[in-house]
């Protein structure tokens, strides 16, 4: 169905929303904010005019809902709010999951022009530590390339917040149901 992470994005944006499905990657449980070893990947809301397109975008929404879920918990556990979200990554080349992270969460995603920023700093310091580089090293490879601005009501966020959630919760304590055979 896909040969490239590229080919990803261009799937989703075939359908114009996920078709109300939701895609729970818990392959080895959930991790933070859940903490549930037990959860299961899933999905929900499968019908007979589910396409590929909306298998896609539930995928690729899956990852924005995990990182709305984190923020909450962060914003719950320091009382501060988050007023923009900048990201790097091999999945921040995505437009599509850009602008719907940045819908979720209901604050604009700031993309860097270089999208490994996380090995770019890796590699200035290094080379600051070795002297290859001088300490007022121009780190103009770093600024923004584009930013993402929240396009959907709170409302209508919530109610996709609140089915993932849903959804989430079924996935939840999924392996101790299952009896062991021999």
């Amino acid at each position: 169905m896909i040969r490239k992470s590229e080919d990803v994005e261009a799937l989703a944006k075939s359908v114009p929303d996920n078709g109300g499905v939701y895609f729970v990657p818990a392959f080895v449980g959930l991790g933070a904010p859940h903490w549930d070893s037990y959860a299961r990947g899933s999905m929900f809301g499968l019908t007979r005019g589910t396409t590929a397109g909306h298998l896609a975008r539930a995928s690729l929404e899956s990852i924005a809902y995990q990182v709305a879920d984190l923020l909450d918990a962060m914003r719950l556990d320091s009382g501060d709010p988050v007023h923009e979200l900048r990201v790097d990554g091999g999945a921040a080349a995505n437009d599509s999951l850009m602008q719907f992270q940045s819908d979720i969460l209901g604050v604009p995603v700031v993309r860097p022009f270089v999208t490994e920023t996380t090995a770019l700093g890796a590699a200035y310091l290094a080379g600051l530590a070795v002297g290859f580089w001088k300490k007022d090293l121009d780190v103009s490879a770093a600024t923004n390339d584009r930013r993402f601005e929240p396009r959907i009501l709170a409302s209508q966020a919530r109610l996709l917040r609140n089915r993932w959630n849903e959804a989430v919760a079924r996935s939840k304590n999924w392996e101790p149901g299952l009896v062991e055979s021999g």
